[in-house]
């Protein structure tokens, strides 16, 4: 190619678009194919330093995005999946799990094999897979078809990098020759690069090409790669924007990670490359200055070695990296208020479904925790005297119910993009109940929301209950939050270990306490210090009780897969 017009633009975007279509086909086919091991490995993430940073780079393998797996992350730890300390060390096994993805590119998408013939095999290969009617072994053929593409798209854009002009080379060598301010800008270049292809491994691959065809020498192609390490963090720092604090800090985490790497890798930058240089002329007789080949090596062996080295040190500085983001970003004292449900916007970085419900269920435990402190609220409308507590305590209410509302919204709007990704109808079944547990929840706050409302009216208009009439609210009080902690015991059993029974016993109570409080009081309007407007009042909050009970019951009764 002798001339980099609109075509060669336009050829070379295209090879670009085909190795992110195909790695974006490869990972989301072997979601599919690991499907219910995911979730034994989100189990795993939980459970020590060395068990979290296997899971990132297992899960990394599967995901083939690392930045897939730190948004998850992000995502996990917002929602209470993970906790901040140990999320960090499943970020770091992320960074040391792409890693290994572009020792295969280097092994076998730039080694003698003709990629043409090799994607035409792996092609052949997942044919029948493709006409298979079981949906992994579908997903498996699109495993391999994505592979195809990568080994393609790798061929294409060996063949379509332009190659260097020389106002190029002047413009570049000027910039190469700047020392320590060289290197940082090469840093940023490629910081802004890995963003802006969305992986790290596709922005490698270009700086691969870039150096093996002259465009740039072997240390500003390793700048290239300490900044597109720091790239691939921005995408999980974004998607947490829309988080909690805790969302914010892992993403943090991620950053910090990187940037720690970095400037110590800047700071000894040529004795390491020194090291980089020798350890690859020792392996394949050529140094990286001087042969192609050796440069795509030593460029692996330089990715590799900064992650592994800076995940093995900073490992051991788990909770110096938890307390410096802890500073970096301070949580409010009203968080819970502020909830939103975490999800992915970015098309890119798609859950698994399997993943997707995991984190949907997590919301709604979170829904129904929050009913049990606006049900703490509603004691403090009934019991407290000073108005100021209780207009202050019903603006909190106000903001409860509107946080109902919205995560409703937004958790519908989530599982509905899930449900296209869904090939199997026990998840579709997972999926409608959830819909169904995030809208009774919703309507139990409306109802406790009504509840309070008519208590404050109650006090506005001083309207005051017998000591008969408020032990009968606190009783109802009692039975509701009973009915609340069943609720959340079964959201957070086991699978299959949920209590129907325990559920529709406490409905049961709640509906006979109601009708006995509608027998003995609400017909006998000349009882002693009973006003039409006070038994109202009481009658209001005994209907409210009771939509709230069967209510609860119903989102058990999804949960077991009665609805």
């Amino acid at each position: 190619m002798h001339e980099f017009g609109l075509m060669g633009l336009l050829m070379l975007a295209g090879s670009l678009g085909l190795l992110v279509f195909g790695m974006k086909l490869m990972s989301g086919s072997m979601q599919q194919v690991a499907g219910p091991r995911l979730r034994q490995g989100l189990d795993a993430m939980t459970e020590g330093r060395s068990r979290g940073l296997l899971t990132g780079i297992s899960i990394t393998l599967v995901m083939q995005y690392s930045s897939v797996v730190s948004v998850m992350v992000v995502s996990f730890v917002n929602s209470g999946l993970l906790s901040l300390r140990r999320a960090i060390p499943v970020l770091i096994g992320a960074n040391i799990g792409t890693t290994l993805k572009l020792l295969l590119f280097t092994a076998v998408g730039f080694s003698a094999l003709e990629l043409p013939q090799v994607a035409l095999a792996l092609i052949g290969l997942s044919l029948p897979l493709l006409l298979a009617r079981t949906p992994r072994l579908k997903a498996a053929s699109e495993v391999l078809l994505g592979m195809a593409l990568l080994f393609l798209a790798i061929g294409l854009l060996r063949e379509h990098v332009p190659p260097p002009s020389a106002k190029a080379m002047a413009v570049l060598g000027d910039f190469q020759e700047m020392g320590l301010l060289s290197h940082l800008v090469f840093t940023g270049i490629g910081a802004l690069l890995a963003f802006v292809v969305q992986s790290s491994s596709v922005a490698l691959v270009l700086t691969l090409a870039f150096c093996t065809t002259g465009i740039i020498g072997f240390p500003a192609g390793a700048a290239l790669v300490l900044g597109e390490n720091i790239g691939t963090t921005f995408t999980a720092n974004i998607a947490a924007m829309a988080g909690n604090a805790w969302a914010k800090r892992a993403a943090r985490a991620h950053l910090l990670i990187k940037l720690v790497g970095v400037a110590g890798a800047l700071v000894l930058f040529r004795p390491l490359l020194t090291g980089v240089s020798a350890l690859t002329e020792w392996l394949h007789g050529a140094g990286p200055r001087t042969d192609d080949a050796a440069m795509q090596w030593a460029l692996t062996y330089w990715h590799l070695g900064f992650n592994v080295a800076n995940g093995a040190i900073l490992l051991q500085f788990t909770p110096w990296i938890e307390r410096t983001v802890a500073k970096w970003v301070p949580a409010g004292n009203t968080l819970d208020e502020r909830h939103r449900l975490a999800y992915l916007q970015d098309p890119m970085m798609p859950l698994t479904p399997e993943a997707s419900l995991l984190e949907a269920h997590k919301e709604v435990v979170k829904m129904a925790k929050l009913y049990q402190r606006m049900l703490g609220m509603l004691r403090d409308l009934l019991l407290k005297p000073d108005a100021e507590v209780r207009a202050v305590t019903m603006q909190r209410m106000a903001r409860y119910a509107a946080i109902f509302g919205r995560v409703e919204r937004e958790l519908d709007g989530f599982l509905a993009r899930t449900g296209t990704e869904v090939r199997v109808e026990a998840t579709a079944r997972r999926i409608r109940s959830l819909h169904s547990m995030a809208r009774d929840l919703e309507r139990v706050a409306a109802a406790a929301l009504r509840m309070g409302k008519a208590l404050e009216r109650r006090s506005d208009q001083r309207l005051w209950f017998e000591p008969a009439q408020r032990e009968m609210v606190l009783q109802l009080f009692d039975l509701l939050d009973r009915a609340a902690r069943i609720l959340v015991q079964n959201l957070e059993a086991e699978e299959g270990k949920a209590s129907l029974d325990e559920a529709a016993l406490a409905d049961r109570n709640i509906r006979r306490h109601c009708s006995r409080v509608h027998q003995e009081r609400w017909q006998d309007h000349h009882a002693p210090g009973t006003s039409t407007r006070t038994s109202l009042v009481l009658a209001e909050l005994m209907s409210n009780g009771e939509v709230i009970g069967d209510d609860l019951l119903r989102v058990t009764e999804a949960l077991v897969g009665r609805r």
